[in-house]
């Protein structure tokens, strides 16, 4: 579940949307089984678990698999799963911050540190990355519920700070602590958002251009193959010529 829609594009437009929307199937299923495990097996008294519901709903999960991601954490047969957040440098500068839902801290560990390694990444300590990014909430709607104009006077009246909109997607952004507040708001004037969840966002980006924006596009997707990682953000900017002639 990348964080970066651009980055998302590409994968998608390379022909591998089957294999990673089963991928993101397995990874929506996961976090309802945390968030079931963390509270209340109840969305509606369990905020986490509404979210993960809600945002398997927007990406079409079968409501059967997330009845038995429920079920399987309420019933106490769900594994025990960490939460860990890895930091690093991609080609060209690029921060990366990469969470991870894992049963096993060493593979997870190992895992990453490998994957940034072979694609001319480098991992580093905590926080040597995310105090350049800002904690946010981030709501995502697809393009079709509204022109840019509608979407930004519902995200204003609901008090978001913020949205950023192109031809796929909106995605507008809240105060972290303020996110279920403006999620609801926005639903009564949207309707259902595809994604509502925090986010990191970077302060600024990273201009990433030729071979080394090849690279980093690899290391990107390599980090989001891996089975324990739950999201991936990046703060490159690359030109839309050049993503372009990636794509192909």
């Amino acid at each position: 579940m990348a964080g970066h829609s651009k980055f998302k594009n590409i994968m998608h437009r390379k022909g591998r949307a089957d294999s990673a929307r089963s991928k993101l199937f397995s990874k929506l299923s996961r976090e309802i089984t945390v968030a079931a495990k963390s509270g209340l097996p109840d969305p509606n008294m369990n905020a986490r678990l509404r979210l993960a519901v809600n945002n398997a709903k927007g990406e079409s999960l079968p409501k059967d698999v997330i009845d038995r991601a429920i079920k399987k954490a309420s019933g106490g047969e769900a594994e025990s799963y960490e939460e860990i957040r890895y930091e690093g440098f991609g080609p060209g500068g690029v921060g990366v911050i990469v969470e991870v839902l894992t049963d096993n801290r060493n593979r997870a560990a190992a895992n990453v540190r490998s994957t940034f390694s072979k694609h001319g990444g480098n991992l580093g300590e905590t926080g040597s990355v995310a105090f350049m990014w800002d904690r946010v909430g981030q709501i995502v709607y697809p393009a079709a519920a509204g022109s840019e104009d509608s979407v930004m006077d519902a995200a204003i009246e609901a008090g978001a700070e913020d949205v950023e909109s192109d031809e796929d997607e909106h995605t507008i952004y809240t105060a972290f602590e303020n996110l279920s507040e403006v999620a609801t708001a926005l639903e009564a004037a949207l309707g259902a958002a595809k994604s509502t969840a925090t986010a990191w966002r970077p302060k600024a980006r990273t201009p990433v251009a030729g071979d080394a924006a090849g690279v980093l596009l690899k290391l990107l997707e390599a980090l989001d193959d891996e089975d324990d990682v739950q999201h991936v953000w990046s703060n490159e900017e690359i030109d839309s010529a050049e993503l372009e002639r990636l794509a192909g």
